[in-house]
């Protein structure tokens, strides 16, 4: 879809809203991803059991903390306000309907239907502001995820299935790839206290028995994905929709938004499908597509369309599920891995 915007509609208040907000979310996430022990959002997928099967044993404390949700049910109401009805509350109060829908789990009890009326009915700014508050992860967490990605024009038979441990300040990474996926038994570690700009690892198969450092940006690294290992978790999808945000708000254009309910690979989301006029190199895609999780603030699914409309990122996180590490998960030395 083409649009163009002229200069009274950019003068508009809800232009001028919503470049307010776009304006400051990017940096205020960003803020918050290197200080995630402040509240990050995108966190608290339930680890599902046949995949962390696969997975080795690690070192953590016995005081895992429980998932979010369990907590969070058992002191949030559902809200009173019928979900026909939130688009007539203001902002502030839309935003906190979807807190409280979300925590209590009204949320992922509304049918299709119900889903689709509501977030078309919500202003502008309620999911961006939902988002941005989150949180998006947590101090440190542990995820599954099926990724899939378009690397030098060649689309993989079959998706990277990854077991990752995550913990902030400092910064430190453990991935493992998991046996029915793509790169089977390959690991790698990251720590940005040791080495900011390398990681260690290992490919899977006979190769596993050569570990070695490389550049986060170098070539072994950039032949499997397109993305660094830093940007692994919930977090980096929150940070790039608030930036994609911000340039629509900056070139003038409107946002174009679907929304539709999905199960994508298992996982049921409200999915948001934004269309760039300008497609890229502007923008990150032509046209993205962004799964709402229904119990918790952070995007579940996402899948990115270039210029001729073909897909080249497809992920879903599995399960998502908050950790306490000690120094042996983040350590090549754990007897647990094969490095």
């Amino acid at each position: 879809m083409k649009h163009s915007m002229s200069a009274r509609s950019r003068r508009s208040p809800v232009f001028m809203r919503l470049a307010r907000c776009f304006s400051s979310e990017s940096a205020t996430l960003r803020t918050s991803l290197t200080a995630s022990s402040r509240g990050l959002v995108i966190g608290a997928l339930i680890a599902g059991a046949a995949a962390v099967a696969t997975a080795p044993a690690f070192a953590q404390n016995d005081d895992t903390p429980p998932a979010l949700e369990t907590a969070a049910a058992n002191v949030v109401k559902a809200p009173t306000t019928s979900s026909s009805q939130v688009g007539k509350l203001t902002l502030d109060q839309q935003v906190k309907w979807l807190r409280a829908a979300q925590q209590s789990g009204a949320m992922e009890k509304l049918d299709d239907a119900q889903l689709v009326a509501l977030f078309q009915s919500l202003d502008p700014l309620a999911l961006p502001r939902y988002i941005k508050e989150g949180p998006n992860g947590y101090p440190s967490y542990e995820f599954v995820m099926s990724r899939s990605e378009r690397i030098h024009g060649q689309w993989p038979d079959k998706p990277d299935h990854m077991l990752v441990r995550i913990a902030h300040d400092p910064l430190r990474i453990y991935a493992k790839w998991l046996p029915d996926g793509a790169h089977a038994g390959q690991e790698s570690i990251y720590d940005e206290s040791k080495r900011t700009d390398e990681m260690y690892g290992h490919l899977g198969g006979i190769m596993n028995v050569m570990p070695v450092w490389t550049s986060l940006r170098g070539a072994l690294a950039r032949a499997q994905s397109n993305h660094q290992v830093r940007d692994l978790g919930t977090e980096y999808i929150a940070n790039e929709y608030l930036i994609e945000g911000r340039k629509y708000i900056e070139a003038g254009l409107p946002r174009s938004t679907q929304v539709e309910v999905k199960t994508v690979d298992g996982v049921r989301v409200v999915a948001f499908t934004f269309e760039a006029p300008n497609g890229q190199p502007q923008f990150y895609a032509k046209k993205e597509t962004l799964g709402l999780d229904l119990r918790h603030p952070y995007f579940r699914t996402v899948e990115s369309f270039d210029n001729d409309s073909k897909i080249f990122e497809k992920i879903v996180f599995e399960s998502i599920t908050p950790r306490t590490f000690d120094d042996s998960t983040f350590d090549p030395k754990n007897k647990a891995y094969k490095f």
